[in-house]
């Protein structure tokens, strides 16, 4: 079929016309369970009545005016995003990598204003932070580099969870003004941060005066049981980047700072035309309201152990699957073979699934699962698994 987008997706063989909770229906009315949620976006699922109540109801008032005016919902999610996370004050946009694009000029700026002529970034293997041009470029994929360079440059690529390269690169580098990390690597096949990583970061980052920034674009809103990622571990971030669940669809994204990181930007120098506005702030809020109201944070603890139990019962036993790691409703089945066939397959089947990496299949259900749902995502991925690999 000819196309007139830009050939920049391997799209699958499906059309989805309709969502409801958790399920999509194709233009042939087939019913799938949504185990990916648009990449951690839909959240609290599709088609949620106070969602689309709420989006209704700011469409027929305002929709858009520009930042150059103020917009309460946007200072009354401001706040609230702020107390969830600690910190003092957020700008607003429309995606995760533009929160990444707005904490790479904060951690640029904040070196520049404490006398670095060329201020650093670490940045993480297997990491990965968006495409646009600086969110490609603190990304670890090389290949991607080449093919768009020169990238921007004051980075410094370490190696995931290695405590002594850390050390040593912050020892040998005095112009390090921020280190960039995902608390759990999404993309990079849901790989957590070690504890004692994160906190030794953490230690050096107050010891140095280096930005902690943490990247909870995948990881955050209750899909790791807390409400962000980092929480899970004794530390405080200067930066936070959001995005994704905040809108369950709808394009928004934050970049929150605290301290010395918080004071950094200045009328002019960063904005978005759209960031913020009217229609996506009033959803922000709206979500925001639901995951409190509902528990969705315990709700998610509650059915990722029921997602441990089932897949030890009856995946963990598979020659073919090399590891399983489960935070939360973020999940990687680890195969020892390329398994990105299963996505097609899981379609056939009624289940929408992901594969990174080539060989980890990865799940992001939404948080609004039940038992019944749990069980039969792992029946179908026993099923796949059995059939194509466990001969």
């Amino acid at each position: 079929m000819n196309s007139n987008i830009m050939p920049t997706y391997n799209r699958k063989p499906v059309s989805f016309v309709k969502g409801e909770g958790v399920y999509l229906f194709d233009k042939d009315g087939k019913k799938y369970l949504d185990a990916l949620c648009g990449l951690a976006v839909t959240s609290l699922g599709h088609s949620h009545p106070l969602i689309s109540s709420t989006i209704t109801n700011q469409a027929k008032e305002l929709i858009h005016t520009s930042n150059a005016f103020q917009i309460d919902n946007q200072e009354k999610l401001a706040k609230r995003l702020c107390q969830l996370t600690g910190m003092e004050n957020a700008f607003f946009c429309n995606s995760g990598a533009e929160s990444v694009e707005a904490a790479i000029k904060i951690a640029r700026k904040f070196g520049h204003d404490n006398g670095y002529e060329n201020p650093k970034i670490i940045v993480m293997s297997n990491s990965f932070h968006g495409r646009t041009m600086g969110a490609m470029s603190v990304t670890s994929n090389l290949n991607s580099h080449e093919a768009f360079g020169p990238i921007l440059d004051g980075l410094i690529r370490v190696k995931f969870n290695d405590t002594d390269e850390l050390e040593s690169i912050v020892n040998d580098n005095n112009d390090v003004s921020a280190i960039l990390l995902e608390t759990i690597q999404g993309e990079g096949g849901i790989i957590s941060c070690a504890k004692s990583y994160i906190e030794k970061i953490y230690e050096i980052c107050r010891k140095n005066k280096i930005l902690l920034m943490a990247d909870e674009v995948q990881s955050g809103f209750c899909r790791t049981g807390r409400w962000f990622g980092y929480q899970h571990f004794n530390v405080m971030p200067d930066v936070v980047m959001v995005a994704k669940a905040l809108g369950n669809g709808v394009p928004i994204g934050a970049c929150l700072a605290r301290g010395d990181a918080a004071r950094v930007l200045k009328a002019g120098m960063h904005g978005s035309t759209f960031g913020g506005n009217f229609l996506s702030t009033s959803v922000g809020l709206c979500i925001l309201d639901i995951m409190r109201d509902t528990h969705t944070c315990a709700h998610v603890i509650n059915i990722s152990k029921i997602m441990n139990d089932e897949m030890n019962k009856k995946l963990k036993s598979f020659k073919s699957v090399s590891d399983i790691r489960i935070y939360g409703m973020m999940i990687g089945i680890e195969l020892n073979v390329e398994c990105t066939d299963l996505v097609v397959k899981a379609l056939e089947k009624g289940l929408v699934i992901n594969v990174t990496k080539e060989k980890i299949i990865r799940l992001l259900p939404p948080l609004i699962c039940e038992e019944k749902h749990i069980i039969n995502i792992v029946d179908i991925i026993k099923e796949l698994i059995e059939e194509n690999y466990e001969h």
